[in-house]
């Protein structure tokens, strides 16, 4: 089994035991190397936090919810069809993996064949100083990331 196969199949095992209506749960570094073979990686967090916080070279953009207000982006799918294909494997983060779970699902419901969520999110959980940034996520560990 290669190494793609052995991240798919530890992401289908993950999302099986979390009962997760999609493919799979991903680990920031195994998304990391599904987006190196081609995965798209589509970071659903606001153009906001894109521009501020931060966002991973190479990922698509489209807003879960809109900013300013939180309200629902009613061109989710529209916006989704335009930048993937039903057939590609497509991962989706948010700030902590809250996003991108809904994501995953409302995409798969709407024929997406292989859809993940990337467990932890960009910034990762919250610390017990109520801080971002210090457990897990995709810049935690390392991986590629640039601010504007």
């Amino acid at each position: 089994m290669d190494e793609i196969e052995a991240i798919k199949r530890a992401a289908a095992e993950r999302g099986k035991s979390m009962d997760l209506p999609y493919s799979g749960a991903l680990l920031p570094k195994e998304a990391h190397a599904l987006m190196r073979k081609g995965a798209k990686l589509v970071d659903v967090r606001t153009r906001a936090e894109l521009a501020y916080v931060g966002r991973v070279p190479g990922s698509l953009a489209v807003e879960w919810q809109t900013y300013p207000g939180n309200k629902p982006n009613a061109q989710f799918l529209e916006q989704l069809a335009e930048v993937t294909s039903k057939e590609d494997p497509v991962m989706f983060i948010c700030r902590s993996g809250a996003r991108s779970h809904h994501t995953a699902a409302i995409a798969t419901e709407a024929g997406w064949s292989e859809c993940y969520n990337v467990l932890e999110g960009f910034e990762g959980d919250i610390d017990e100083n109520h801080h971002r940034n210090t457990i897990g996520g995709w810049r935690v560990s390392g991986l590629p990331w640039v601010q504007s």
